[in-house]
């Protein structure tokens, strides 16, 4: 029992200090500029002026406009992703090959290998066929993901082999197999990728900084500084009802897809 108790409290720890931010910017999202300065840590705003800040923040900048190429961008990267992730698992996990425990082990090298060590000859080489500033410049980069072919990979390896063996006897090619027997049964595991790819690239802020010159193409974080001002200061009210707006569709897609996300965690898509 006490041990039970304890473990509650130390969640309950966690659970304040992981939503502790989210609060407080909710909270300083319906506050006036005098109300957040005034050092006060009162969740609740004393007055309504706080509430135009959602109109003003919309109006100031075109959020919506971000939220949609956030959304582009993502989905974009998220199904080529899914595309390429899906049949390289499928042949490191199931196909016998010479050096396949090689590639694989390349696989979990570039798990190891972050984006800011490759920025520069992607840059370059994006440069050299005019393709910064573009869609093309934000998707392009990422669309081979280890951490994806890791995950499928494992998860993949708890098919039964007799599963694939059957289909491969109704004269399934291994295009086939993958396509209509592997492809269904990782939903799960696409799912808790998804939540991966989508919350990675929707928060990048470095790469889209790097390759965008144009504001119309604003991702989300980008069109969150433009909240900034270094000569009348940073409106906060403004800034925090700008981070909610942009900020809810995760949220959102999340709750929606928990269950899901959950459930291709336990399904064996971490087990070795």
């Amino acid at each position: 029992m006490m041990g039970h108790t304890v473990r509650l409290a130390v969640l309950a720890v966690f659970v304040a200090l992981s939503l502790g931010p989210f609060i407080y910017m909710l909270a300083f999202s319906v506050k006036s500029a005098s109300e957040i300065f005034s050092g006060s840590l009162g969740l609740l705003p004393q007055s309504t002026e706080g509430l135009l800040n959602y109109p003003r923040a919309l109006a100031a900048e075109p959020l919506l406009r971000y939220l949609l190429n956030g959304a582009i961008v993502c989905a974009g990267i998220l199904i080529f992703q899914l595309l390429f992730a899906i049949p390289c698992a499928y042949a490191v996990a199931k196909l016998r090959f010479a050096g396949r425990s090689v590639v694989f082990g390349l696989v979990l090298f570039g798990l190891l290998i972050p984006i800011q060590a490759t920025a520069l000859p992607i840059y370059l080489g994006l440069a050299g066929v005019g393709l910064l500033d573009t869609y093309t410049s934000l998707i392009v980069p990422f669309v081979a993901s280890a951490f994806g072919v890791f995950l499928f990979r494992q998860f993949i390896k708890t098919i039964p082999d007799e599963l694939l063996d059957s289909a491969r006897l109704d004269g399934c090619n291994e295009f086939s197999v993958v396509l209509r027997v592997v492809a269904p049964l990782t939903l799960p595991t696409a799912t808790a990728f998804g939540i991966f790819s989508v919350v990675s690239h929707w928060n990048d802020l470095f790469w889209p900084l790097i390759v965008l010159r144009s504001p119309e193409l604003n991702t989300p974080p980008l069109g969150i500084l433009a909240f900034r001002s270094a000569e009348a200061g940073d409106r906060y009210g403004e800034l925090m009802a700008g981070t909610v707006i942009i900020t809810a569709p995760l949220v959102v897609a999340f709750l929606v897809a928990q269950r899901r996300f959950v459930e291709g965690l336990s399904l064996g898509a971490l087990k070795g």
